[in-house]
């Protein structure tokens, strides 16, 4: 009986990694409204500016909280709306999410959080690249992922070590 989908899972880190750096500056890519509009209406959502309000407020603090280990607390009224409700559906009890429109992806994304850290504590974290602002869901067995993406970081990453070392070597 899992109320969260990999979907709903996908859409927390989407929504964590809509601040990347960009040319070593922090990038909010729901700061313009029809950027916004776009992303939310691309993830099912409503589009408008009440629903880009819900999504920034739940990513800033799940971002917080997952960066440093501060509480949810932030939350306390989104986590108070949310409204999950027995249906019985082709012979079995699924739970459906009550939502507004504005509210139902901030919400979606809430209770994938909640999920990822009673089901896979640790798993959802910072990319390892400390010039980096994304996250990863490490969903592998060994949980050893570091990084929101080899193209991006990882091989970057590993390069620039590489080219120290050597560089070190030859003097």
């Amino acid at each position: 009986m899992d109320l969260v989908t990999r979907d709903d899972e996908n859409l927390l880190l989407d929504l964590l990694n809509t601040t990347p750096v960009v040319d070593g500056e922090r990038v909010d890519e729901l700061a313009d409204p029809r950027a916004a509009m776009s992303w939310a209406t691309a993830r099912d959502g409503a589009g408008s500016a009440e629903e880009t309000v819900a999504l920034r407020r739940v990513r800033d603090v799940v971002e917080r909280a997952v960066r440093d280990g501060s509480g949810p607390q932030a939350l306390a009224e989104d986590v108070e709306r949310i409204v999950l409700r027995p249906r019985v559906r082709d012979g079995a009890v699924r739970w459906e999410l009550q939502a507004s429109a504005e509210e139902r992806l901030a919400a979606r994304a809430l209770l994938a959080w909640v999920a990822i850290g009673e089901r896979d504590p640790g798993r959802l974290r910072p990319c390892a690249n400390p010039e980096c602002r994304r996250f990863l869901l490490d969903r592998s067995n060994a949980n050893t992922a570091r990084w929101c993406s080899m193209a991006l970081c990882g091989n970057r990453f590993k390069a620039r070590r590489h080219y120290q070392r050597t560089r070190v070597a030859e003097q």
